[in-house]
């Protein structure tokens, strides 16, 4: 969308396969409607789902950068260290993120506590979270406002959906005993083939529901793989949206900057464990939801090629 004179987004998907732009688009309003734009783009705002392990300097930088994001609602902290945050911690967290929201009304920041040290907890049901759209984001990882911004638009026109930042993907690998075998593709193979059938809970939209599915109906034993393993939350979640919806995630070109120490990712032997969780969570369902495809969101006032 492009306003003649204001900051309105001008966006297209991006079809690498066929090198097609089909634009997305948003209402239209008069030029200097900025307000006007960020009612529109942000009536009902959002809620961020952090997170965290023991690492208070990184969680507090993220806060404070993302309370700054037009449309946060709330700041929700995973919370599953053994040791209860310190009072100290919940007012600095409390005062940063009041101090850098745009909105009048401040930011509601609160931590939900988890008993088990679980990744699963990441999530866990949230019973009073006030928006539909979750943003789920890890405490080490962050994007510029504007990114953010543009991916919340781009879930508001897909609810239904996985939006995010961090692609990859699904490769059929060989039969084995009458049985689909596949290989986990990092971040090369995506750049490579501009295929994609994921996009990882690190860095993405989806809807609320998703944290009940997840908890109450996801299959026990993907859950149980995942406390035992600390791997693969990520590839269960969108396993289960994929099943829920029979459609591919939607990846939006955002730049990241990582600011905390690398993490499972950088550790030899990574993707065979998260193939052997393909396997497996394929086999659990009875069938491969996931879902491919070419397609991407770019903001054209920020590329010089789209």
């Amino acid at each position: 969308m492009k306003g003649g004179g204001g900051g309105g987004f001008r966006l297209f998907f991006l079809s690498s396969g066929n090198s097609r732009r089909i634009p997305l688009r948003l209402r239209q309003l008069p030029a200097g409607s900025s307000f006007k734009i960020k009612l529109l783009l942000f009536w009902r705002g959002y809620t961020i789902v952090m997170n965290t392990w023991k690492r208070n300097d990184l969680l507090k930088q993220s806060v404070v950068h993302y309370a700054s994001c037009v449309g946060v609602e709330s700041i929700r902290i995973v919370w599953s260290e053994p040791d209860r945050p310190s009072d100290s911690l919940r007012h600095a967290l409390w005062e940063a993120a009041q101090l850098n929201c745009k909105s009048c009304n401040g930011i509601e920041l609160k931590f939900d506590i988890n008993e088990e040290d679980s990744l699963n907890n990441r999530f866990k049901e949230i019973m009073d979270i006030k928006t539909d759209a979750i943003f789920s984001i890890d405490d080490d990882v962050l994007f510029p406002c504007t990114s953010v911004e543009l991916a919340f638009s781009v879930w508001q026109s897909a609810p239904t959906a996985m939006v995010g930042f961090v692609p990859r993907m699904h490769w059929p690998d060989k039969v084995k005993e009458n049985k689909e075998r596949y290989r986990y593709g990092g971040w090369w193979s995506v750049w490579w083939t501009g295929t994609y059938s994921m996009v990882l809970s690190k860095a993405a939209f989806f809807h609320k529901k998703y944290l009940h599915l997840y908890t109450n109906h996801m299959p026990v034993s993907i859950r149980h793989y995942v406390t035992e393993h600390r791997n693969c939350e990520d590839i269960a979640m969108s396993f289960l949206v994929a099943n829920v919806t029979g459609a591919p995630p939607i990846w939006v070109q955002g730049r990241m900057f990582e600011i905390g120490s690398s993490g499972i990712s950088s550790m030899g032997g990574h993707s065979e464990r998260r193939s052997q969780c393909l396997d497996l969570f394929a086999e659990i369902y009875g069938h491969m939801p996931l879902v491919a495809t070419s397609t991407k969101v770019i903001d054209s006032r920020h590329s010089w090629f789209w």
